[in-house]
């Protein structure tokens, strides 16, 4: 990540902004520089990994629907350069399935067409604020976590077991993350939307419903790790 360096000088944060639709993708971009952003906009797909090596971003925001490589794909891509890379994505679909499927890409929040540019640009400063706080966490974190009979490689994304290794999204490795810093405590569910999506908003509370269901997978082989829901309160994550 650069824009530490580039706010302690007072130079502007980089966006790499992708939308192939000419009059969204000028007013998007002119909106942003007015707010002191620098701004590359690429409409074309196949020419974003480019850009993005050249430009080095500090964010991204990605529409979904993008000519010759889709942003999901590119979202992927992204994240294998660059871990902690803040994405938002940009789209008109609104199923729980492409939902999931953005932040399984490397989605960091997600938009839904038609968007104020208000609303993007709160959601811009929010990701970066986020992606400061990971940052102060990470050199914070051990390098390994012990779960039970499993093994969390949080800067990895990586959830050992012996018969088994799970390759986690990155949301996951947030989610299980605050779940580890209240090992064998109780966690409010506003507390751990917040920590991980920046809001406790409705639609990142359904979110994180399918969220606890698949770290309640990932770790169904061991009887000695439970994730409890208390009923209006959070989550307990129990290991014995």
């Amino acid at each position: 990540m650069y824009f530490y360096n580039e706010i302690s000088c007072g130079m502007s944060i980089r966006i790499l902004y992708v939308e192939d639709e000419p009059n969204l993708g000028k007013i998007v971009k002119e909106t942003l520089e007015q707010q002191g952003f620098s701004v590359y906009h690429e409409s074309d797909g196949a020419k974003v990994i480019d850009a993005f090596n050249s430009f080095k971003p500090d964010l991204c925001v990605l529409d979904v629907m993008l000519p010759h490589v889709d942003g999901f794909s590119l979202g992927k891509s992204i994240r294998s350069i660059e871990a902690t890379m803040p994405i938002i994505f940009l789209t008109a679909k609104s199923q729980t399935e492409d939902l999931i499927k953005g932040f399984d890409s490397g989605g960091t929040d997600y938009i839904r067409k038609p968007f104020s540019l208000e609303e993007l640009n709160v959601r811009i400063k929010n990701q970066l604020q986020l992606a400061q706080k990971l940052l102060k966490q990470g050199a914070e974190k051990a390098d390994t976590i012990e779960i039970g009979k499993f093994t969390f490689h949080p800067d990895q994304y990586l959830l050992n077991h012996a018969t088994r290794k799970i390759r986690l999204s990155h949301r996951e490795a947030q989610l299980l993350h605050q779940f580890c810093l209240h090992k064998n405590e109780v966690i409010e569910r506003k507390d751990l939307l917040i920590a991980v999506w920046g809001d406790d908003s409705f639609f990142n509370s359904r979110t994180l419903d399918v969220y606890i269901r698949k770290l309640r997978e990932y770790f169904s082989s061991d009887n000695g790790i439970q994730i409890i829901t208390l009923k209006g309160k959070g989550y307990h994550f129990m290991v014995s």
